[in-house]
């Protein structure tokens, strides 16, 4: 997704699989509706857009961009070439002036707008806060030092990664996406996919941790603005009567 010059942001979707079920980019629709100046950029996971994923976009009053991407051979089937193709769209048609920040947001996630409005929304290069539930951990999160520099990771799963964060706990002003206009989710981040595309993506950037700028440590008691849940899949049956379902 993108926010605009007074309020920043750019927050980008994609469905994890095709023709998802759509209470995940409904619920999602209902949030971003409170946050104001924001781009939404949706990449469907499949080989067309979905009419009933439309209307939801449409009614949600959010502006928005709807594209469609199959993941590309040899590709993780993860989202990778939908990201790659919301970074290209960027590059390719915003003015490398205009005051962005572009932030990855996974559809079945659960956001506080105050994510949007307090953190993404200030983030002048790259910004990094906490996530809830993910890697197997109640929390991971940057390791702060006092004088506010990032200089580890508070994470189980692989810490000594460079950039060990989760995909929503950063967002990049978009100055960085055109400064850095080959990084992206590539073949040589397939090759290392145990370790997670983060921070192969981030380390393209050519910053360390020390250059990242930490949201939320100072708070007490501190908050966690995103969490990163999952619908999971129910035994449901039966028929659907003509109802949009997915």
């Amino acid at each position: 997704m993108f926010e605009y010059p007074d309020s920043r942001t750019v927050p980008e979707y994609h469905p994890h699989q095709p023709y998802s079920l759509l209470n995940d980019i409904f619920r999602l629709s209902q949030t971003l509706s409170h946050v104001s100046h924001l781009h939404w950029i949706v990449v469907e996971d499949g080989p067309a857009t979905v009419p009933a994923v439309s209307w939801i976009l449409h009614r949600s009053g959010v502006p928005h961009l709807y594209m469609a991407t199959t993941s590309a051979e040899g590709m993780p089937r993860r989202g990778w070439t939908h990201r790659n193709l919301a970074l290209q769209y960027v590059r390719e048609n915003y003015d490398r002036n205009f005051d962005a920040v572009l932030y990855f947001a996974d559809d079945d996630n659960s956001y506080d707008v105050r994510l949007f409005n307090n953190y993404i929304r200030n983030v002048s290069r790259i910004g990094v806060w906490a996530v809830g539930l993910v890697g197997g951990a109640w929390v991971e999160a940057p390791h702060v030092s006092a004088k506010g520099k990032v200089i580890a990771w508070d994470v189980m799963f692989a810490p000594n990664r460079p950039f060990a964060t989760d995909m929503a706990g950063f967002a990049i002003n978009t100055k960085e996406l055109f400064r850095a206009r080959s990084a992206t989710f590539n073949a040589h981040c397939a090759k290392n996919y145990k370790q997670g595309p983060e921070s192969c993506f981030l380390s393209q950037f050519g910053f360390t941790k020390q250059h990242l700028e930490p949201f939320g440590y100072k708070e007490y008691p501190k908050e966690i603005l995103v969490w990163h849940t999952k619908t999971s899949k129910s035994k449901t049956r039966g028929p659907k009567r003509g109802y949009a379902i997915e």
